[in-house]
């Protein structure tokens, strides 16, 4: 007896399980459950928990109401120019009305996937295979327009159309990367060919910069050197002119006399004897006389009186050479300047020290080009006039 109850017991709270699992619907979060009463449609029960008469009342279907997205395999479709294209498609709808997208159709994926590939080939088909590589804006809103239409009444709404990959033919394929690459190429040779065009220019403009700059130089070095040998020159004569004087104003201080160019030529016979044409010499035996009548000879012939009293010493002018005063002639003076300005700064860089003390100073290097210079030589103010 205790047993019976015991699995009587145990059916009730069976029994109890089953009614409320029955009776209690929970629905998730965007999902909508179509309940239906003897086969018929009863009602749709929202997301949350939700009551329904058990054994009566049967949850038939549960519809997403989320956006979805379906991505079609590629689809051949011929172009305008007989060409034979695979597009794919991905599509984005989302269930508006679960009722009618649950009676009106059977299966609304494969509706929009057909609907889909009938729309794309109509849309490809008028245009060429160009046209159809660089028109996918115009091929998305033409099948979203045409799809939105279409599953308005089975309570779905399309909300974007993609093309996913458009692959034409092998063929198509290889002439086109032969096109692209002959377009490289040749855009490869032009901007080649501009950069040896600039090249060359910019060389050319190089040269022409470089010759004027060289001929500029040899211009100035010639003028430079030409003005360093006009300057060495003046100096080679003032020396010799020193030279000159020097030996002049030795004779002058030394006062000879008949002797001593007598003795003079007697140094000079050997010399005299050494030449090859000379194969006799006599020598008188009054030699003394001969010498005395030669010496009196060349000393009358050279002016040399023969009273050796002291004479008035010659005066030798300045001791320092001097250089002609500058010309007026503009280029003369801007060579003169640069010359100088050359020397002036090999001195302050041989001697910067004292190029800071005699810039601080105030004395300015002097130009020895300025020396005003007499070309008829110092005047003695003893010497008599016209001498």
């Amino acid at each position: 007896m205790g047993t019976a109850l015991l699995v009587l017991f145990l059916l009730v709270i069976l029994f109890v399980v089953v009614m409320l699992a029955k009776t209690v619907r929970i629905v998730p979060q965007a999902r909508a459950a179509i309940v239906e009463r003897f086969g018929k449609y009863k009602g749709t029960l929202p997301a949350g928990l939700n009551i329904v008469v058990p054994f009566i009342d049967k949850v038939r279907y549960l519809i997403d109401l989320r956006e979805q997205v379906v991505s079609f395999p590629p689809q051949p479709v011929i172009t305008e120019d007989n060409l034979v294209v695979s597009i794919d498609t991905v599509i984005y709808f989302q269930v508006t009305d679960p009722v009618t997208a649950t009676y009106e159709i059977a299966n609304y994926i494969q509706a929009v996937e057909q609907l889909t590939m009938t729309t794309l080939r109509n849309i490809v088909g008028g245009m060429d295979l160009e046209q159809t590589l660089t028109s996918r804006d115009e091929i998305n809103s033409g099948l979203r327009g045409v799809l939105d239409e279409a599953t308005g009444k089975w309570g779905i709404r399309v909300n974007r159309v993609e093309i996913k990959g458009i692959d034409p033919p092998p063929s198509i394929k290889d002439a086109m990367e032969k096109q692209m690459r002959a377009d490289r190429d040749k855009r490869a040779l032009i901007l080649t060919a501009e950069g040896q065009r600039q090249s060359a220019i910019l060389t050319a403009e190089g040269n022409k910069q470089s010759s004027i700059l060289n001929a500029e130089g040899d211009r100035e070095s010639l003028i430079l050197r030409a003005q360093a040998d006009r300057e060495a020159a003046i100096l080679r004569a003032q020396g010799e002119g020193q030279a000159i004087q020097t030996v002049f104003q030795a004779i002058h201080d030394g006062q000879p006399d008949q002797s001593l160019l007598a003795y003079q030529y007697l140094q000079m016979m050997p010399k005299i004897a050494e030449g090859s044409a000379n194969k006799v010499w006599v020598i008188p035996s009054e030699i003394t006389k001969a010498m005395e009548g030669l010496g009196s000879s060349i000393h009358e012939i050279a002016g040399i009186p023969k009273d050796a009293s002291p004479r008035k010493r010659v005066d030798m002018g300045p001791t320092e050479p001097q250089l002609p005063r500058r010309s007026d002639d503009p280029e003369m003076t801007a060579t003169n300047a640069a010359v100088q300005q050359a020397i002036a700064e090999a001195q302050i860089a041989a001697n910067p020290g004292k190029s800071a003390r005699a810039a601080a100073a105030g004395d300015p290097l002097s130009d020895p080009l300025d020396t005003p210079v007499d070309p008829s030589g110092p005047a003695d103010p003893e010497a008599p006039a016209g001498q």
